[in-house]
């Protein structure tokens, strides 16, 4: 018998049958029955055929995962770096992935909680759930995937940081931005970064990554081909935004990138300066948070979604932080 359990992203239909446990969520309750059905069927009819599985040891499916899988995302950098450290870390790596149970799975979750933030042990339960689930699918190297059945921490509270015009001059004066002045060295360039996010509101790797020939000066806007979430874009470009771009844009050829600076470099110097400025608890990642907050005075919901890349506006909540006070200001 299936059961069935609200939460937050969905419904979370559970299938216990014949010794074969298996999860999934769904948008909906209708969704969640009607695989459940089917799932329970699916088991009933393998009842009694071999239900052997591939030999396969979890390092081994971590590596193959980085060679087949990881290429075809956008964080294809993130996850290799992820799977190499599971690879090292893990203490049951080298066990059949069939044999790895949810328990295994928990205590390694319990482990992490105490060393790093709930938002990367979350993230890296996706990706080792995302690696269980093709073994489980396509290379039949399990019957289960145990991280589905472990329960994740709880996300903690959004993020509200805001950058106060006060913080934008101190930070771009000390990386040595000057005005309409072509950049020299890779602080100013990190200067025209930060205030490229401020106007526009893409992230950090989006900015460094654009070359010449997705820049369109005259129609206001640039093409990102590819962005975090697989799907390219049009950005709109306010004046001020076009300002930077054109310093950045002058002279380059179309497959030219606009910066030389590297994101692993950008986030290493941003956190340098913020530290000798006594910055307290500000990242490049915050000019998304006030860039989409400005934005939202200016056009609909629907607007900002397309100009910031959000596929649902539950995802964009997040990073709206309107201050009680900015919208008293509103209802006069």
């Amino acid at each position: 018998m299936a059961s069935y359990r609200k939460r937050s992203g969905g419904w979370r239909a559970e299938v216990a049958k014949l010794g074969v446990r298996d999860s999934q969520t769904f948008e909906t309750k209708a969704a969640a029955v009607a695989w459940a059905t089917a799932r329970e069927v699916e088991i009933a009819s393998q009842n009694g055929k071999s239900r052997s599985t591939v030999a396969m040891t979890l390092s081994e499916a971590l590596q193959r995962y980085k060679r087949d899988v990881s290429p075809t995302k956008a964080g294809q950098r993130w996850e290799e770096l992820r799977l190499d450290n599971f690879d090292k870390t893990l203490v049951w790596v080298g066990d059949l992935m069939s044999s790895i149970t949810s328990e295994q799975v928990a205590q390694w979750r319990d482990s992490r909680l105490k060393t790093v933030q709930t938002s990367t042990v979350r993230r890296e339960m996706t990706l080792l759930s995302s690696v269980f689930e093709i073994a489980r699918t396509e290379w039949k190297a399990c019957l289960v995937n145990p991280v589905r059945d472990t329960k994740r921490p709880r996300n903690m509270p959004h993020r509200e940081r805001r950058v106060e015009a006060s913080e934008t001059t101190a930070l771009i004066n000390r990386l040595g931005y000057i005005a309409g002045e072509p950049p020299q060295t890779l602080l100013q360039e990190l200067a025209y970064a930060f205030l490229i996010a401020l106007e526009t509101a893409m992230r950090q790797g989006e900015i460094l990554g654009i070359t010449a020939q997705w820049v369109n000066l005259p129609e206001r806007f640039v093409r990102l081909p590819k962005t975090k979430n697989g799907s390219s874009r049009n950005v709109p470009l306010s004046k001020r935004a076009i300002e930077l771009l054109a310093v950045l844009y002058e002279g380059k050829r179309p497959a030219d990138r606009l910066f030389r600076l590297e994101s692993s470099s950008a986030d290493t110097m941003f956190r340098r300066v913020r530290d000798e400025l006594g910055i307290v608890g500000l990242t490049f990642h915050d000019t998304r948070h006030e860039a989409i907050t400005q934005l939202a005075r200016k056009v609909d919901v629907l607007d900002l979604a397309r100009i910031t890349g959000h596929k649902d506006l539950k995802s964009l909540m997040v990073y709206y932080n309107a201050t009680a006070s900015e919208l008293a200001s509103r209802l006069d």
